[in-house]
């Protein structure tokens, strides 16, 4: 969806995340992405609010013990960069963000992450 912004256009995204990534953002300051592990080349924000819930609460609970829903707005502008994926379902789509090109990401981000559904 996009919204517009205090001075630009701004996309909503969500993001499925376990515990140690969510108290990662939360040292960031509700304002940034942890880097990427070696092991996850992409960072991979999604585009619909029920597959991102689908994630956490029958992927990130299973595996980490609990999982939350974040919801957070990316300049529309700079997100044109990356194509949507679509990663299964018509609803199924992500973007697929090189894990080197994160700050250059969170640099676009506009206000904070917000934890919008938690599940354990």
């Amino acid at each position: 969806m996009i919204t517009p912004g205090p001075h630009r256009p701004t996309t909503t995204l969500w993001r499925p995340t376990g515990p140690a990534e969510l108290e990662l953002v939360r040292e960031l300051g509700w304002r940034a992405w942890p880097p990427r592990l070696p092991e996850q080349p992409i960072f991979y924000p999604v585009l619909d609010e029920d597959y991102a819930i689908t994630i956490a609460r029958d992927w990130n609970v299973k595996h980490d013990g609990a999982g939350y829903v974040t919801r957070f707005e990316v300049d529309s502008a700079f997100l044109s960069r990356y194509p949507v994926r679509q990663a299964g379902g018509r609803n199924i789509l992500e973007l697929w963000v090189p894990a080197e090109e994160l700050d250059e990401f969170n640099a676009h981000l506009v206000g904070r992450i917000h934890v919008v559904h938690v599940f354990s």
